[in-house]
């Protein structure tokens, strides 16, 4: 049983920061990722972390955001910096086991289990 638990949404100005946890109980090495829904909007792809380290972003938040991992707690981070209300979504913690190394952020569709999500609101 994959399970993923998001944590440390909430809000913030813009120009601020904030950083997300996903706690996550996987039993082998897994790509893990971030991805984002803002109202009225498809969900989109943030950042990955392929099963061998390597690390892709989106165009939008490369240089800003970063992705990482901690395996001895098990949890995934994403610290968000230089945030802007154009960041505003709901964010979900999310994991494959079909995706190996990456050069890009993986599509949606190689994710087979999700978090519930956490929200993140910018101000500006």
């Amino acid at each position: 049983q994959v399970h993923l638990a998001e944590s440390g949404g909430g809000s913030a100005q813009a120009g601020g920061s904030l950083r997300l946890s996903c706690k996550y109980a996987i039993k082998y090495r897994w790509c893990l990722g971030w991805f984002r829904q803002a109202p009225g909007k498809e969900r989109e792809g943030v950042a990955a972390i392929g099963n061998d380290g390597t690390i892709a972003y989106a165009p939008s938040v490369k240089g800003r955001f970063t992705i990482s991992q901690d395996n001895t707690e098990s949890t995934l981070y994403l610290e968000m910096d230089s945030l802007t209300p154009g960041d505003t979504a709901m964010y979900y913690c999310a994991a494959s086991s079909r995706v190996a190394s990456i050069m890009s952020m993986p599509a949606e569709r190689w994710f087979d289990y999700w978090g519930q999500g956490t929200q993140v609101t910018v101000s500006s």
